[in-house]
């Protein structure tokens, strides 16, 4: 039993540290998926909370499984274990029959996992929870008092500190599709799939064609199927985001401002109101630097013009601003306003607001000039 309790807490334990630890260096990407649920629930009032949920859950999760791999207190860390367990099992069982939210991000942006299988993990692990629990009397505390409660603070001080520091600047790992390195558009151009879908009138079978394939000069066929639904695959879209880029006057301009080939900024403010006005005053000034040496900044926003034009894209600098959609906004960079620098499609780097240093650094830190 002894071997067996051991593996138990091995698993759960860091199942739950890793769980916490991908949550922790990303509160707001968690705080956003919070927004998701709180949306789908109907419960505005804790829209204000997500960010602060976050950071509690994260550090929760993490410290619990901390305690758990190294035995400090196990008789009461295996009754927070199995009410946590319980708790998210239920839950993840009704986002399973639901789907008020198609991924719970348990794991992230590090692990992209179904309703189903999240559920399908939560389950299993209830197995390791529950040895635990069953044997929680004949397990001995690896620490006494003090050394135990003791180790446990500075986990959580520590684990603080990290996600704290992680939302001033930028996560300490970045599983977004914008991380650096990245290439934001395909190399290639490849055809565009057209997939259409029928219904046989009388048996009720479903079949998906390719467009080309679809027998269309069979009458009988034509006449026993009917059209229900088509999709479109296209290979040449950006990869793993839905972003488009558009102007003032609706043009799609997404090609020309992401694969540009010299180095350029994107500045990103997926809610111009609620940026730092301080760092959008100073990254006014950096974007006129920028510009003087004939790099192109942009900015990216999901807010009104008239918004924009009161909170510091100042157009008298040629400084010119283009819209999105605030979500994908979001997975580009988390600080508002963020800083990206790119070239030819590449993500070179990324600044939250608080670490863009002042123009001539980057430039002499990042940018190879051939001009």
């Amino acid at each position: 039993m002894r071997t067996v309790h051991l593996v138990c807490r091995i698993i759960v334990g860091v199942v739950f540290m890793f769980s916490g630890f991908v949550k922790g260096i990303d509160p707001l990407g968690f705080g956003y998926r919070l927004e998701d649920y709180f949306l789908a629930w109907n419960a505005y009032a804790m829209m204000p909370y997500a960010f602060s949920l976050s950071v509690l859950a994260s550090t929760l999760e993490f410290v619990l499984g901390a305690v758990v791999l190294l035995n400090i207190k196990p008789r009461v860390n295996a009754w927070f274990l199995l009410f946590v367990m319980s708790f998210f099992t239920l839950l993840t069982l009704y986002d399973t029959i639901e789907n008020p939210v198609p991924d719970c991000g348990c794991f992230g942006d590090a692990i992209k996992l179904t309703n189903v299988q999240t559920f399908l993990k939560n389950a299993v692990l209830m197995i390791p929870t529950l040895i635990l629990f069953a044997n929680r009397k004949k397990a001995r505390d690896s620490y006494s008092n003090l050394y135990g409660y003791g180790l446990a603070a500075i986990i959580t001080g520590l684990f603080l500190w990290l996600s704290i520091y992680c939302y001033r600047h930028l996560p300490l790992i970045d599983f977004m599709d914008w991380k650096v390195g990245n290439k934001m558009y395909a190399e290639s151009t490849l055809p565009v799939k057209y997939y259409v879908t029928y219904v046989n009138k009388t048996t009720g079978e479903s079949k998906e064609y390719l467009l080309t394939e679809l027998p269309y000069n069979d009458s009988v066929w034509m006449n026993e199927w009917e059209f229900v639904d088509q999709r479109i695959e296209d290979p040449n879209q950006y990869p793993g985001v839905d972003l488009q880029i558009v102007d003032a006057d609706g043009t799609d301009v997404t090609d020309i401002i992401i694969q540009n080939p010299d180095y350029h900024f994107i500045i990103v403010s997926w809610d111009i109101q609620k940026a730092d006005k301080d760092a959008l005053k100073r990254l006014n000034e950096f974007a006129r630097k920028a510009e003087a040496d004939n790099y192109s900044v942009s900015l990216l926003t999901s807010s009104l013009t008239e918004e924009v034009e009161k909170s510091g894209g100042d157009t008298t600098l040629n400084y010119s601003y283009y819209f999105a959609d605030d979500i994908v906004l979001k997975t580009m960079v988390r600080s508002n306003p963020g800083v990206i620098l790119m070239k030819d499609g590449i993500v070179i780097k990324k600044w939250g607001h608080r670490d863009v240093g002042e123009y001539d650094e980057l430039k002499a830190k990042y940018i190879q000039t051939s001009k």
